[in-house]
Order: structure tokens, then sequence, then C-alpha cells
């Protein structure tokens, strides 16, 4: 069977263990279905997920063109402390920055491989924790705008990474920490005005289960750009990651963009 998909990350359901979606044409293709399945995987062509033109990708899924002007991958989505539509200074589109920046964020601990920092909108817990492979996470403060969320992580990165090593996560070698007890330890590093958004009361650590067969001893990335044509058993699916038997990873966030032909 062959489906055709113009890759975007995949649509993620928490769950034991968590479901995993791949948005095709024609369908939502369950990716946790094709586990110990061969499944082949061969590059089309170009789509950008904004002008949606024939165009090579740079980044993010987006051609060059679009990647400068476009609203949705300003400066600010990577670092948020340069949000600044709470000022009404706009990057590239005034309202979209409002719409996302000045809506609740979340500052949080996650294991991964090492305990590391982040900043998400409320909405988007817990995917953006399932989407970067962390075995627990926490939310530590939930901010009001995406630029506290950013002053926050500032602070707190002098004491803690804000950096997943994606090898070691995918190896499923994660650091075991208290994560309770590291955000009581960090609330001492929060710049001052960003103090009184902590959560005080909150104990509660979300766990994932990701569906993983098998995890690699070795890992070895691929990409369409140098392996256009990907074949193998499937053995596990990881943050945005497909495992490979063979020890080789397809992370598909990283390959946005990219029109494919998938063969079961």
């Amino acid at each position: 069977m062959q489906y055709t998909a113009t890759l975007k990350k995949m649509i993620t359901e928490f769950g034991t263990p968590i479901q995993y979606y791949l948005e095709t044409e024609t369908d939502y293709l369950n990716m946790n279905s094709l586990l110990d399945k061969k499944i082949t995987i061969e590059f089309d062509k170009y789509q950008c997920l904004s002008c949606k033109k024939d165009k090579k990708i740079f980044r993010q899924g987006h051609c060059y063109d679009c990647f400068i002007t476009s609203s949705q991958v300003g400066d600010w989505i990577m670092k948020p402390e340069l949000s600044k539509a709470h000022l009404e200074i706009e990057d590239r589109d005034l309202d979209y920055e409002k719409s996302v920046q000045l809506q609740p964020h979340i500052v949080y601990l996650a294991s991964s491989s090492n305990l590391k920092v982040g900043v998400t909108r409320k909405t988007q817990i817990p995917t953006r924790w399932i989407d970067q492979g962390a075995s627990q996470a926490i939310a530590m403060l939930q901010t009001p705008n995406r630029y506290l969320a950013g002053v926050a992580e500032v602070g707190l990165k002098q004491y803690v990474s804000d950096k997943t090593s994606w090898q070691k996560m995918l190896k499923n070698e994660v650091l075991q920490v208290d994560l309770i007890q590291e955000m009581h330890r960090l609330k001492a590093f929060l710049p001052k005005e960003t103090q009184d958004f902590f959560l005080l009361q909150n104990t509660d650590v979300y766990t994932m289960d990701f569906p993983v067969l098998q995890y690699p001893v070795k890992v070895k990335s691929l990409n369409l750009s140098k392996t256009p044509f990907i074949e193998g058993a499937l053995k596990g699916i990881k943050g945005q990651y497909l495992i490979f038997e063979d020890g080789s990873v397809f992370n598909v966030r990283n390959n946005e963009g990219n029109v494919v032909n998938i063969t079961i």
C-alpha cells in the first residue's frame, strides 16, 4: 500500500503508549500500526509549507523566501525573550504575533536526556514534551505571555541546560531526576519579574510512554537530502523520530516540506 504525504510533524495523542499519526493526501496514517513492519520513504519533490511551491526547503519546512518573511518563523519562535507583541511592536505580522505571544505560556522542566528547561504555550501541553522525546516533564511557571516565559528561561539557562542530546534521548539514556525537587531548587534563580508566576502547588509530573520495541545502540541520522530513499523495519517512535531496526533514525519534523511516497 502506498501513501503520498507532504511531511509535517506527526500528530500525537497522549496515552499508553502515545499514538502517532502522519497526515497524508487522503488520510491520517497511524504510525503505531506500522511497528515491526518494513516501510519505505521515497522523496518526490518539495512543497513549501507557506507558499506551497516546489522550491527547495531552507528551514522549518519553508523555502528561503518564506523563511525570511513568514510570520510563523520569526526569531521569537526559537527565542521567546525576543517577543514584543506585548509592547505593540511588530516583527512581521502583529496580529499573528499577538495571537500566539499574548496567551498563557508554560516554563517547564523535562528529562529527555539530561535535565532541561523549556517554554511552550499552555495549549501545547503535553504535545511539546512528546515532540521533544521527554520521558518526564513538569510545569514550573505559568506566565501571561511569551516574553515573560522567555525571560524566565534565559535566567534559568545559566543553571540548567535548554538542550536535549537527541542521540542519548533516542538510545533511552535518560538522566533520572526528581523534577519536583529540581523545580523548587531552581526557583531561587528565577528573574525577579517572573517569580510570582511560579507554580508553587504543582506536583503533576507527566510521564511519557513511547511506542518503542527496540532502542538503538548506535544512532545514525537520515535525511532526505542525502538519502532520498529510506527502507527498513520500523522499531519505534520517539519525539518526532522514526527508529529503524538497523539503528538509523529519521526526524520527520526536520524533513517538513518534503513530499514523499510511503510504501508499506
